[in-house]
């Protein structure tokens, strides 16, 4: 470009040129926020975002802080679980030399026994079949025949028992394994290549008996005075649907809507809208429309979306996440005791980010201000404060949702497997039982004995009944 002697055409030339430094300079801010933003998401992670510990590869950390230094192994009052002998062997094997040294034959001299050693085996797997005989006998007084019943159960010449329906419905639901390798473990242990129709009618059939024991334990988790509740989407029939759970520590239930927001968790088949106490949960906003609930939000969530902000220099969320941990770690009782100095703290870590955060900016004639993610979660926080400091003044209410997530998260196995439930129907199959196995491995109840109960005709409300 060449330099014009004009004085004036000098400064035209001087104000083309800063007005195309100011463009590129906006240019660049925009860049570099794009830049900022693109690099913030490759850094996400579970231990910083919502997404799921199986997107960490290699990478995966605990998805809550642990302490340095703790003990290693197995943890104080820890109840471990190892073979004991047993007191009657089922068969007994006497290791005795044959002969002596000096070729004596000791094979029937008189033996005395040193020690002795169990081996815990499976026996040789085969089916046991019993065959029902229908008699009929005639009555020596009046000289009638009378013939006896099949049991109800018995209503084919050739059928599975009642233990292969529940070992089928245990192996597709709790142990996630498809129909067709189903048939293959059957073949291969029994000789015997179970029929799909057979699987498939044994979780319906399970799936109806379970209508009461599901009432039982939706009554136990809404007379609990904090349930925790989470969702999760699953592949059904081609289309998105989502998962629901309302678990506490010793219940869980599970069911399926074709929605994840209002109209799913006020449906008929959610237990929300009849809780009176405390609801645990993501910060999901439509939770929130449940305004007779009391709210409390979980603190592992808030803890990973602090770290995304922290890991890109924002001093107040670093100090928001010192907050939590250290009013977590408080005893109860101090916390109750100085909930006015806590509340304090609160609101001056809040008012701090005030400062930090950008305000709101405005990006088009219509639509929300744009916001920054720290923007958001600090109105977030501001918003639902007392849902957020729920856990430190009442001892019912967990720090985490952990316990829906764990509850929620074996559909995740089920769904890498078996790719997606062929129809909503099988969706609801596997809600149902699955709960069921859920509360009973809770209870610590056999899951096997229990399913097996339910094709005899057994109501299984022994859930409710104190251990």
């Amino acid at each position: 470009m060449a330099i014009p002697d004009d004085i004036n055409e000098l400064k035209n030339l001087v104000r083309v040129l800063l007005d195309k430094i100011a463009a590129q300079e906006i240019i660049i801010s925009r860049l570099e926020a794009e830049n900022a933003e693109l690099k913030s998401r490759l850094n996400l992670d579970s231990h910083n975002s919502s997404k799921p510990p199986s997107t960490d590869g290699l990478r995966k950390k605990p998805a809550f802080p642990r302490e340095i230094g703790g003990q290693q192994g197995g943890q104080e009052n820890h109840c471990g679980k190892t073979l004991e002998m047993v007191k009657k062997p089922d068969q007994i094997i006497v290791c005795k030399p044959e002969r002596c040294n000096c070729g004596q034959d000791l094979s029937q001299e008189p033996i005395t026994i040193l020690s002795h050693r169990q081996e815990f085996d499976l026996p040789k797997p085969r089916l046991e079949v019993i065959e029902y005989q229908l008699a009929q006998i005639v009555c020596p007084g009046c000289g009638q025949k009378r013939q006896g019943n099949y049991p109800k159960w018995i209503n084919a010449p050739v059928q599975y028992g009642n233990s292969v329906k529940a070992l089928a419905v245990l192996l597709n639901n709790d142990y996630k394994l498809p129909f067709k390798k189903i048939q293959d473990l059957f073949d291969d242990l029994y000789g015997y290549s179970i029929n799909e129709g057979t699987i498939i009618s044994a979780n319906q059939s399970c799936y109806e008996n379970l209508a009461q024991t599901e009432t039982a334990i939706q009554d136990c988790i809404i007379a609990s005075a904090a349930v925790n509740s989470d969702e999760s989407g699953i592949r059904c029939n081609g289309k998105l649907h989502w998962l629901h759970v309302a678990s506490t520590a010793m219940y869980t239930y599970l069911f399926v809507h074709k929605n994840r927001g209002k109209e799913a968790i006020e449906s008929d088949k959610s237990i929300l809208k009849r809780l009176f106490g405390w609801s645990v949960h993501d910060c999901w906003s439509s939770y929130f429309n449940l305004n007779h609930l009391k709210h409390a939000v979980c603190g592992a969530h808030l803890l990973r979306e602090l770290q995304a902000l922290v890991e890109n220099s924002s001093l107040w969320a670093k100090d928001f996440q010192c907050f939590l941990l250290k009013t977590y770690k408080t005893p109860i009782q101090d916390r109750i005791t100085n909930r006015e100095g806590i509340e304090i703290e609160f609101d001056t870590i809040i008012n701090q980010a005030q400062i930090e955060e950008p305000m709101p900016e405005k990006t088009g004639k219509k639509g929300k201000l744009k916001r920054t993610k720290g923007r958001n979660l600090l109105e977030r926080l501001q918003k639902h404060k007392q849902a957020v400091l729920a856990f430190a003044f009442n001892a019912e209410v967990p720090f985490t949702n952990n316990q829906a997530e764990r509850d929620i998260r074996p559909v995740k196995v089920k769904l890498k497997v078996s790719g997606c439930f062929r129809t909503f129907t099988g969706a609801e199959y596997y809600a149902r039982i699955a709960s069921f196995i859920s509360t009973t491995r809770k209870n610590q109840l056999n899951v096997f004995k229990e399913l097996s109960n339910t094709f005899n005709g057994y109501t299984f409300l022994t859930i409710t009944q104190p251990k």
